[in-house]
């Protein structure tokens, strides 16, 4: 008996001594490929384009944040509250990208932004859905840049794992250049290897027998920081976009903000309780008069993942709801039409927003 007790200890010790080398074998490998890319890099323009822009034209343009094809109607999340890692099976993923591919093509549109694309991930089951969806819209040139590339995020239990995702645009007019944009990341070693690394994929469109640009830019800013990733990354959002308004080129940015524009009512979209994530406040006053900001609250854009909406949709009180999605245009567009389309969530937790908008430099802001 004196024996074993001898020995229990230093089989503790040696199962210790096995998980603490694993950690660190772990955290040695993440920080030799922690994915490290530079303040601007040129980005493939793939796909063949079926129109040329001209002044004084309308187009629609649309972006939506597809939660991976994995965040449906079905599907909670451990970052908002809910207990779901992997929130669907392989099925489901499929359904959800068969259904907003086959709204893609409904709503047609010219120009849409996609936000939250794996094209390699376990959450996803691997499945490559840039490749998914483009090769299933015909007449768009498509730019994707990396926002999520990690070789294996190890929490929670089970561990989300693999991760290699990004933004994505598709556009029918004909994109001259593409470049990726770092936004600062407010995280700190060792917690931002495992994080995202965010950006604004900036995407040029020449204009017909103009020497102005459509400088297109998809986003989709900080979620689950304390306020200052957002405010710093909305700050180098805001030199950008009136940098490029102040060459009189006509400006649209658009994505997932994380954060509402002080201008939007978003009365009916009440925090149900201190406990839910809430979203950050973009001051629209801290912009110059050459931009404007639209968000149309008549439906939610986002809903919280702290519970299925499936079963809870039937009663407000129980749920709760966002207005976190829009865009940000130059005042030398004019806005014809702005509306948060309604699909329920059923496929992801974000409805997509549209706009109708005309190239004339004589738009003013409204």
């Amino acid at each position: 008996m004196n024996k074993k007790k001898r020995i229990w200890p230093k089989v503790v010790l040696c199962i210790l001594g096995v998980i603490v080398a694993a950690v660190v074998v772990l955290f040695g490998v993440l920080t030799v490929t922690e994915y490290r890319p530079d303040d601007t890099e040129t980005l493939a323009v793939n796909g063949e384009s079926s129109k040329q822009l001209h002044e004084g034209e309308s187009f629609s343009i649309m972006t939506w944040n597809v939660g991976y094809f994995g965040l449906g109607q079905t599907s909670d999340f451990f970052m908002d509250g809910g207990e779901s890692v992997r929130s669907s099976n392989k099925d489901t993923v499929k359904d959800n990208i068969n259904s907003i591919t086959a709204a893609l093509k409904q709503e047609d549109a010219d120009i849409v932004f996609l936000q939250e694309v794996d094209t390699s991930a376990k959450r996803t089951y691997y499945i490559d859905e840039l490749e998914a969806v483009t090769s299933s819209l015909q007449g768009y040139q498509n730019t994707y840049a990396l926002n999520y590339k990690v070789l294996y995020v190890p929490y929670p239990l089970p561990t989300i794992g693999k991760v290699s995702a990004g933004i994505a645009t598709l556009s029918k007019y004909g994109v001259s250049d593409s470049t990726r944009v770092s936004l600062p990341c407010p995280f700190k070693y060792p917690i931002r290897l495992a994080n995202l690394k965010r950006c604004l994929m900036v995407d040029r469109v020449p204009i017909e027998d103009s020497d102005k640009e459509l400088v297109l830019v998809n986003l989709h800013l900080e979620a689950y920081d304390d306020g200052e990733g957002k405010a710093a990354q909305t700050a180098q959002l805001r030199e950008l976009l009136e940098s490029e308004a102040k060459k009189g080129n006509y400006v649209i940015a658009g994505g997932d903000f994380n954060q509402t524009f002080s201008s939007c009512d978003t009365s009916a979209y009440p925090l149900i309780s201190e406990d839910m994530w809430t979203p950050g406040i973009i001051d629209v006053g801290e912009f110059d008069d050459s931009l404007q900001f639209i968000m149309d609250s008549t439906n939610p854009s986002c809903r919280s993942l702290d519970r299925p909406l499936a079963g809870n949709d039937s009663d407000p009180d129980k749920f709760q709801y966002y207005m976190i999605d829009g865009f940000i245009v130059s005042d030398n567009i004019m806005i014809n039409l702005s509306e948060t389309k309604d699909y329920g969530f059923k496929n992801t937790d974000h409805n997509p927003v549209f706009m109708d908008v005309t190239l004339s430099p004589a738009a003013s802001a409204n």
